[in-house]
């Protein structure tokens, strides 16, 4: 009897929001110095690319764009987030729109301390059940932000339906989804979003 050969897991592709307004941090968080060298932009853009995968970078701010593209990162795309600007819902549909037929490694540009062992725990994670939603959890939530989201039918479908209704909040539209979380280290993954949280 032939054998049934097991369907091809989507070609990956690493998404990194940088559109916010920093209004609690009073300041461009992107744009910040981070410990290793350069900003939490060009940081994390370089972590990203050590995962060999095309990267996008969705800004509304014309110098992360800049930034980014001085980086003559081969893999990647700076592309202007437009309005209307509404959170990373919306931005996560102009992604699947953008690449549809793709696994969307959601990153944001606020978390500072993200390296590469949880970046593989999550994507190691997500290649056993490549159809659902996998989400970076701390032990006590869910980080949605980090996350490797299918933009294939029928999550493309549904985002798009949501959208499209006026949803515009990401958790509850995951609350519907199929969802897996990846326990990965609170600190590794901590959103940092004002002065006192540096």
């Amino acid at each position: 009897m032939p054998t049934l050969e097991p369907e091809p897991i989507p070609a990956l592709r690493c998404c990194l929001l940088s559109g916010g307004a920093s209004q609690r941090m009073g300041q461009d968080k992107a744009l910040l110095p981070h410990p290793a060298g350069g900003n939490w932009l060009e940081h994390t853009l370089q972590l990203l690319a050590e995962l060999d995968a095309p990267i996008t970078l969705l800004s509304r701010w014309p110098q992360h764009l800049a930034q980014a593209e001085a980086l003559a990162l081969p893999q990647l795309e700076a592309v202007t987030e437009l309005p209307p600007w509404e959170g990373p819902l919306l931005a996560l549909h102009r992604l699947m729109e953008r690449h549809p037929d793709a696994r969307l490694l959601l990153a944001p540009v606020d978390m500072p301390h993200l390296n590469a062992a949880a970046l593989h725990t999550l994507l190691a994670a997500a290649a056993m059940a490549p159809q659902r939603i996998h989400l970076a959890h701390d032990g006590a939530r869910s980080q949605p932000l980090l996350g490797v989201y299918p933009s294939q039918a029928p999550i493309h479908r549904a985002l798009a339906e949501a959208v499209s209704s006026g949803e515009r909040r990401l958790l509850r539209w995951l609350d519907g989804q199929p969802c897996n979380h990846v326990h990965l280290p609170a600190a590794t993954i901590r959103n940092v979003n004002s002065p006192a949280e540096l």
